[in-house]
């Protein structure tokens, strides 16, 4: 059985180094770099919406569908799209804000993102500080910024806003695959979204603290995705 993994932002398939051994023991484990990300050219612009479409034919004859962050969003959209494809599906801390806007702490989020990323530094470096500080994320730069890592923040930076997305509740609820949502207790605004999706799906929910928003890398992470795909 395949498992389709879709990454997130900044880095690229890399970021799934830390679940693939174990995952690779019992399935057939596809990793793209998605469009923009290197080893491939950057692109202008970056829409969940178009990369959903683009990602959807490596599902094959059915697969496993797991999604971290930007690509949690995408991950939602394909499963929305292609419900008889997907065996399972398990979202980490996906930044569908839009599903949880009206709340105070999922709405200061998006206006301080909306402003990095619309007034923030162009320098990648200081772009990517900021980012990664607003979203949680364990990751920390190395001094000097190696030419793969400088793309994917740029590719960041060209990425539609991700709380425009429109996610299908109605459709993935009754969807029958399986459905687990996974957050890292760091950031209130991702626990929101994380809470409606659990609630309007009828997901399963793992929480897992200890880093921050880089959830692949959380205590447990492997082992819980592992007990869910089972």
């Amino acid at each position: 059985m395949r498992v389709l993994l879709i990454h997130g932002s900044v880095g690229n398939a890399e970021a799934w180094t830390p679940v693939r051994p174990a995952l690779e023991q019992r399935y057939e484990v596809l990793a793209p770099n998605r469009g923009g990300y290197p080893p491939g050219p950057l692109l202008e612009r970056i829409d969940f919406e178009r990369q959903a479409e683009e990602l959807a034919p490596l599902l094959g004859e059915g697969a496993h569908l797991v999604g971290h962050s930007y690509g949690g969003v995408i991950s939602l959209l394909i499963a929305a799209a292609h419900p008889e494809l997907v065996r399972s599906l398990a979202v980490s801390e996906p930044p569908a804000f839009g599903l949880a806007r009206g709340n105070p702490v999922v709405d200061d989020l998006v206006e301080r993102l909306a402003e990095h990323f619309e007034h923030g530094p162009r320098e990648p470096r200081a772009f990517a500080e900021g980012f990664l500080a607003l979203v949680g994320s364990e990751t920390r730069l190395p001094d000097r910024l190696p030419p793969q890592l400088e793309q994917g923040i740029r590719a960041t930076m060209a990425e539609r806003m991700p709380w425009e997305a429109e996610i299908p509740l109605d459709q993935l609820a009754a969807a029958p695959f399986p459905k687990l949502v996974l957050s890292g207790a760091h950031n209130p605004a991702f626990d929101a979204v994380c809470d409606v999706l659990e609630t309007s799906l009828g997901a399963e929910r793992a929480v897992l603290p200890g880093a921050g928003h880089s959830l692949a890398r959380a205590p447990g992470y492997a082992e819980r995705l592992m007990a869910f795909l089972a």
